[in-house]
């Protein structure tokens, strides 16, 4: 039991460090194109590859809750992204093979492209109309970013690969839901009334 405590405490340090980071601004566009879209009765498709798409699956399910028309990306019933429906992508690099050809596969049918990454200057966050950034090691992180972590007092915290970012990004996401829940004036009791009664 070496590590676990201070595992537990490093990576909560970092979470509040990197959420704290978070622009606003960007946050209240992202909730603009959500909202926009839900009375539009748009699509919204949420991709992610790995632990990102764990993420964004839960995200999904919450904006389910909430009367959205949303789907995610991968599954046999999800319908085709057409113009003006919105594409949600996770990726913490940027450059997830996958994540970006359908990025690419959304611009091309005039579909919007909401981004979620730690690198806005990524092929991702190139495509994107619009992207909250969230700083966090991704599993890219090394060589690339050890001087400017360096000169910025930044230190590993003791999270593998790109922990921080997926943490960081679920912790965001839940936090959307409450100020949609909010702006919507859905209760815990309206969410519970859509949520799967088969499991």
């Amino acid at each position: 039991m070496q590590y676990v405590q201070r595992a537990i405490d490093e990576i909560i340090d970092a979470l509040s460090k990197c959420l704290k980071r978070v622009d606003m601004k960007q946050v209240e566009k992202f909730i603009d194109m959500l909202l926009d879209a839900k009375e539009k009765n748009k699509k919204i498709l949420v991709m992610g590859a790995g632990r990102s798409g764990l993420v964004g699956r839960a995200f999904a399910m919450r904006l389910m809750h909430l009367n959205f028309n949303v789907h995610v990306i991968g599954e046999t019933i999800t319908p085709a992204l057409e113009k003006d429906d919105i594409l949600v992508a996770i990726s913490g690099s940027g450059s997830t093979t996958t994540v970006v050809a359908a990025a690419r596969i959304a611009k091309k049918v005039g579909a919007k492209i909401l981004s979620i990454t730690s690198y806005p200057n990524s092929p991702l966050g190139r495509l994107s109309h619009h992207k909250i950034v969230i700083l966090g090691r991704t599993k890219i992180s090394g060589k690339k970013d050890y001087f400017s972590r360096q000169i910025l007092g930044v230190h590993e915290p003791l999270a593998p690969l790109g922990t921080i970012f997926e943490a960081s990004t679920s912790i965001f996401l839940d936090a959307l839901i409450v100020e949609l829940m909010h702006r919507l004036g859905k209760t815990e009791e309206d969410l519970k009334k859509r949520h799967a009664t088969i499991e």
